[in-house]
């Protein structure tokens, strides 16, 4: 008897596992130029505060103390731009996207900013990393693995390539928890950014299934315990904003 095909969803739709990269991949070759403009109309300039915090909580080293960090799903370089500026003389990092135009933006402002030796653009894919076991002292994934057809695969490569001390970081949309924020939120999800994104962008679609994505990813506590299982100790996480997005952070021991 043949199996049935696996199903993931993609926004509110079900559709095949080897379908969503694909899908994926679209949204964000539509989006790429955009992209961070905006996230900033998107959160009223809140995901400058939150990713601020992100690199607080990875606090590279500020001397020449070597420290490498992998980027994942960090396309235009805005977390890794915002490590190096916190960082010392010692501070590499490597964005990993899948998505080429993402990585031609992003290259394109390391460049302006004068960054380039300091900060390098890979192409990969975040279920299945070219790096080598152990390589890197940080990893940091924003905004990124809801994304990812098969989360679990992601979570295991990440503690794959840390070393033992490292730290785990994910910045990811969360549940809105407060009475009111959530119908505000509800409203402004959908009622308000995808008209935005077409506005912006010209594309409406993209940032209707980036707002239907954010609704089915798992609960905090359900990705905390997936950090776990993928091996990852002294696992916790903090809403930021009313629990519009969380923090999430684990260590390989």
């Amino acid at each position: 008897m043949n199996q049935p095909d696996q199903t993931t969803h993609f926004g509110f739709k079900d559709v095949p596992l080897g379908d969503k990269q694909t899908l994926v991949n679209e949204v964000f070759h539509s989006v790429a130029s955009r992209y961070d403009l905006m996230n900033d109309l998107m959160s009223v300039g809140l995901h400058r505060v939150w990713k601020d915090i992100m690199i607080n909580q990875l606090n590279p080293p500020k001397g020449d103390a070597p420290f490498a960090l992998l980027d994942v799903a960090g396309g235009t370089g805005d977390i890794a731009f915002r490590a190096a500026k916190a960082a010392g003389a010692g501070f590499r990092a490597t964005v990993c996207d899948i998505n080429t135009d993402m990585l031609e933006v992003g290259r394109k402002r390391a460049m302006t900013r004068h960054l380039d030796q300091q900060v390098s653009f890979v192409e990969g894919n975040a279920e299945a990393l070219e790096f080598s076991d152990r390589a890197f002292d940080g990893y940091t994934i924003a905004f990124g693995i809801r994304n990812v057809p098969r989360i679990d695969f992601a979570l295991s490569e990440a503690y794959r390539v840390l070393k033992p001390g490292s730290r785990f970081l994910c910045l990811e949309f969360s549940t809105v928890d407060v009475p009111g924020l959530d119908r505000l939120y509800d409203f402004f999800s959908f009622k308000v950014i995808p008209p935005l994104g077409r506005a912006v962008t010209g594309d409406a679609e993209s940032y209707q299934y980036l707002v239907e994505s954010i609704r089915k990813f798992p609960r905090p506590n359900a990705f905390a315990e997936m950090i776990r299982a993928a091996g990852f100790s002294r696992v916790k996480w903090e809403p930021l904003s009313g629990g519009i997005v969380a923090l999430h952070s684990g260590w390989r021991l």
